[in-house]
């Protein structure tokens, strides 16, 4: 192994951007591209009548792709695996310190909810930061502690179990006093599967999974929020469907009229006023209605591919620790694009999840971006040939 290379645990790459993974490069390029043409088709009528202007959202959109995209290429260019391992650190830190200053100083953006920063010129949601800087961190403590949590059996518990739990534990106890369910199930589920592919032995796991399961009971006993959106989804002929079910009503009206083959792009009724703000969590019913079945099926099949091509990078990682942060973020992916179609389609309550790389917001975007740069900078240094 080449001495300028230890730290990376990988071979040395021969230029600037030899190695990347080409596959995983050109399926994120089309993710986005397809992603800038449905929130343009989707948000025209929208931005219209709020913000008199057609195009508000879509420049927006193309900025912060852009921004993220120059970003990911220096991090593409000049980072090693070693280097996301001490990034995590101080991500982590840095997100913990932005999720209890939106308990301070938060906005609510008109949702209601306050789990924003708020700069004037830009917004940042601090919960999208973390689930980053947990998969990051909780990836360098599984792969630093592996022996510990794997080979000796007193150590399993507060190595495999305890210390993670507490990292989790940190971010999901200031998500949820944002009152952020979705952010609360997606953040947790990632962390669960780092802990189970970093060593944690099955029957913590499900021990895990187990008391989870009962927090989320408690959580719809105890809130009437979250309880209204239960009896919603499990009573939806019965909702008001002026009220509490028009959102899912109106996106499954969406859905069901696009047929095979979709009315055309640009051409969707449900746009103009019915599907709430279309080019956010609900945009994959407007591609339905749009494209069709054929069309969704496009996606879908997109980020299925994704999700391959990243697990493959992952199992070709240089190291544990990198190999943990490719399945962390691939998964994290996965995880939000299947919520997202179960929200859209009732298969789950409603809980707001974005679909990656298609759902406009500046922050996640912009990480979704750069967490393929981190992926993309790991496949440079893989051990074993690129096919």
């Amino acid at each position: 192994m080449e001495k300028a290379n230890l730290l990376s645990g990988g071979r040395k790459p021969r230029a600037a951007f030899a190695g990347v993974d080409l596959p995983m490069a050109l399926i994120a390029a089309a993710l986005i591209a397809f992603g800038c043409l449905m929130i343009y088709s989707a948000s025209s009528v929208y931005a219209e009548q709020y913000h008199h202007d057609r195009n508000y959202f879509i420049v927006r959109h193309l900025i912060f792709a852009l921004a993220a995209v120059g970003v990911t290429a220096l991090a593409v260019r000049f980072a090693t695996p070693a280097f996301w391992q001490t990034f995590g650190v101080f991500l982590y830190g840095a997100s913990v310190v932005m999720l209890l200053l939106v308990l301070v100083i938060g906005s609510d953006l008109g949702s209601g909810a306050k789990r924003w920063l708020d700069f004037g010129f830009f917004t940042v949601q601090p919960s999208e930061i973390a689930k980053t800087a947990l998969v990051l961190l909780l990836a360098k403590y599984m792969a630093d502690h592996r022996d510990r949590i794997v080979g000796a059996k007193k150590g399993s518990f507060r190595f495999g179990v305890l210390y993670p739990a507490l990292l989790i534990g940190l971010i999901l106890a200031l998500v949820a006093l944002e009152k952020h369910i979705s952010g609360l199930m997606i953040i947790g589920t990632i962390g669960i599967s780092v802990m189970f592919l970093g060593g944690t032995k099955l029957r913590w796991i499900l021990s895990i999974l187990g008391v989870i399961a009962l927090a989320g009971t408690l959580l719809i006993l105890l809130f009437p929020y979250a309880q209204a959106r239960v009896d919603t989804w499990l009573h939806i002929e019965e909702a008001d469907p002026l009220g509490s079910a028009w959102q899912t009503l109106q996106g499954l009206m969406a859905i069901g009229s696009g047929g095979l083959f979709g009315r055309g792009y640009g051409m969707s009724r449900q746009k103009f006023g019915y599907v709430s703000q279309p080019q956010n969590d609900f945009i994959f019913t407007i591609v339905c209605e749009e494209l069709g079945f054929f069309g969704a099926l496009a996606v879908i099949a997109l980020f299925a591919l994704f999700v391959y091509r990243g697990f493959k990078i992952a199992r070709n990682a240089p190291d544990a620790a990198s190999s943990l942060i490719v399945y962390g973020l691939t998964f994290k992916v996965a995880l939000q694009v299947i919520m997202n179609i179960a929200v859209v389609t009732n298969s789950m309550p409603n809980t707001g999840i974005s679909l990656p790389f298609f759902s406009y917001g500046g922050t996640s975007l912009m990480l979704q971006i750069f967490e393929v740069g981190i992926i993309l900078s790991i496949s440079k240094f893989s051990s074993n040939q690129k096919v």
